[in-house]
């Protein structure tokens, strides 16, 4: 049963969930598809006692237009750094790590209690608001510090870059490559820097998709890609987001921008120059995957076609003017509105 399962489906769900001793079998439990990710199934589910879970379970093939495949084992690379992370990022900002299944490749973690909003979601609809992009910032920076110190261990768990690779760095970095071959050259020399430069543990997917607010404080969600690798990465992922939201909300433009500065600034406080040169490479990271959004497998659904081909049309200019900080980045990458 396990092999065949599909967490999505309510009545397989319970029956793996009683089968595998998870609940008793006259214990009722109610699920709820999650929308948003294209990688896994998610569903919570709330027991009658009331503990809430959520479950997820990794697709060989993502959801997206076109063929984009992963082995669904990248799962239990997840679970093992739903563990870790629980250990290194601060109390109450990483769910708690409930069981793994290594048949149906599925993994449980505790759910984030209600009332609690999606980052993104509050971005797209109100805006940069409160301490978010400090909290942003400062979140990151902790995890890189405090993987960082702990080197020994963790490089060595986490070394297998397999699904980075094909999750970020072919489907973001050579597909892009492939679409936009003037970025060709920049593109080989970012891939090959990220992986000379692998200093701590690194999410891989750091953006506001993957946080949750819940009474104020931010939730990571979402490790499948985590590995030992480059934290210049996850700078520019995370930039990547703030900047394409400054220049699709006009309105809100200098907001997005602050946002963006202070997510940098709090990642600096908290990191103390450790990383060499994570500067510059940050702002190539950013550059990479502003272009892999618009030309990559996985672009920006909320960009429309003119926004996509003019940013798409800006970034070789930005590639080619080789900027090295991130406040003359965010200058350049954001043209001012009148």
């Amino acid at each position: 049963m396990a092999s065949t399962l599909d967490i999505e489906d309510p009545r397989a769900l319970r029956e793996y969930l009683v089968a595998t001793g998870r609940i008793g079998a006259a214990d009722d439990v109610t699920t709820r598809v999650l929308p948003g990710g294209v990688s896994c199934r998610t569903v919570f589910v709330r027991q009658r006692d009331g503990v809430e879970w959520v479950l997820k379970q990794a697709l060989a093939k993502l959801r997206v237009q076109g063929d984009w495949f992963s082995n669904p084992e990248r799962v239990h690379r997840e679970a093992a750094a739903l563990r870790r992370l629980g250990q290194l990022a601060p109390v109450g900002t990483v769910p708690a790590f409930v069981f793994e299944d290594f048949e149906s490749h599925t993994i449980a973690m505790s759910a984030v209690p209600e009332p609690h909003e999606n980052w993104k979601t509050i971005l797209l609809t109100r805006g940069p608001e409160h301490d978010h992009a400090r909290q942003f910032g400062q979140l990151l920076g902790t995890i890189h510090r405090q993987a960082a110190e702990n080197f020994t261990t963790l490089a060595s768990e986490f070394g297998d870059i397999t699904y980075f690779d094909e999750l970020r760095i072919d489907a973001y970095y050579r597909s892009g490559m492939a679409k936009v071959p003037a970025a060709a050259e920049f593109l080989t020399a970012l891939i090959a820097d990220t992986y000379a430069n692998r200093m701590t543990l690194v999410h891989g997917d750091f953006s506001p998709k993957n946080v949750l607010v819940y009474r104020g404080q931010f939730v990571l969600l979402d490790y499948e890609v985590v590995h030992w690798g480059d934290p210049a990465f996850d700078v520019g992922f995370g930039l990547t987001h703030l900047l394409a939201k400054a220049r699709h909300f006009p309105a809100r433009q200098s907001a997005f921008i602050q946002a963006a500065l202070e997510f940098w600034g709090a990642y600096q406080a908290e990191t103390k120059n450790l990383f060499p040169q994570l500067e510059s490479r940050a702002v190539r990271h950013t550059l990479a995957c502003l272009l892999a959004r618009v030309a990559g497998k996985s672009p920006l659904e909320y960009l429309d076609a003119n926004e996509r081909a003019a940013l798409q049309a800006d970034l070789p200019k930005l590639i080619a003017a080789s900027l090295c900080s991130v406040e003359t980045l965010v200058r350049f990458t954001v043209p001012q509105s009148t």
